[in-house]
Parts: C-alpha cells; sequence; structure tokens
C-alpha cells in the first residue's frame, strides 16, 4: 500500500472518529448549546443550616421563595419574596456567565442589620431550574427554584 492510500485511510478513520464524538457530546446534552433563558419566574424554598454541624437538622426548613428576574447585559436583577417570621422582598444583583450551557451567578448584597447584614452567594441556572448557597456573617443556606407550573 502506497504512503498516499495509508494518509488517506488515517484521515477517513480521523474524520470519522472525530463525528462520533461530537455525536456522543450533543447526545449526553454536552456540544455548543444555546444560553437557558433565565429572565422570568421562578418559586421554590430556601433552607438555612450551619455547616460545621452537618448532621443537625437546618434552622429555617424549606421556607417558602418567589423571585422576578430580569436582564440587563451580564447583570440580572432578581426580586426575591417570601415570608420569615415577616413579609420580605429583596432586589439583588447579581453577575452572570455563561459556562457549558448553564448561567454561573455571583452575587453580595446587603439586606441590612435586621436581615443579617451582607451575604455573599454563588449560584447556576439552566431554563427549568435555578440553585444557590449562600453565607453570612450570621447564617448559611441554600436554595433551589424551578418555573412555576
Amino acid at each position: 500500500m502506497s504512503v498516499r492510500a495509508m494518509r488517506r485511510i488515517v484521515c477517513v478513520v480521523a474524520l470519522v472518529a472525530a463525528a462520533g464524538i461530537g455525536t456522543a457530546e450533543a447526545q449526553r446534552g454536552r456540544g455548543p448549546q444555546g444560553p437557558p433563558e433565565i429572565a422570568g419566574k421562578w418559586t421554590g424554598t430556601w433552607s438555612s443550616f450551619n455547616p460545621a454541624q452537618a448532621t443537625a437538622q437546618p434552622k429555617e426548613l424549606c421556607k417558602q421563595l418567589d423571585a422576578d428576574i430580569v436582564r440587563n447585559g451580564d447583570v440580572w436583577v432578581a426580586t426575591f419574596e417570601g415570608d420569615c417570621g415577616r413579609p420580605y422582598k429583596y432586589k439583588i444583583s447579581m453577575n452572570g456567565r455563561l459556562s457549558g450551557g448553564v448561567v454561573l451567578f455571583t452575587g453580595t448584597a446587603d439586606l441590612g442589620a435586621q436581615d443579617g447584614g451582607v451575604y455573599d452567594w454563588v449560584g447556576r441556572a439552566t431554563n427549568g431550574e435555578f440553585i444557590g448557597f449562600y453565607t453570612s456573617a450570621h447564617a448559611t443556606g441554600f436554595f433551589n427554584l424551578s418555573r412555576p407550573k
């Protein structure tokens, strides 16, 4: 077999293998994806816990949380509402970036002395799920939101 024929065979095998890998990645949900649509209404729960006491029950368990999110460039503004002994409503700006078909968020917000002061948090959102982890000087917890049904 000539060197030229051998090169052609290697090229064809490489192309077939590359096409197979691309197809497998697409079937597993990987590969090029458009940005998820994060803006809109969300609903779910939040909980507060002490990570140093991993086996202890959360202080607040599954409290109702609603959010309405709007996008302004690379910043999303979320209005979070709920009740924790009294009604609350916070408007929080979140920086987000697209990564692998999800939007990754970070944020810092001062909710005031009555509500625990400054909170830092990270989160991720897809078209149907928005989850996050928060911490402050007095609290640590997470939230899990989905689209209302």
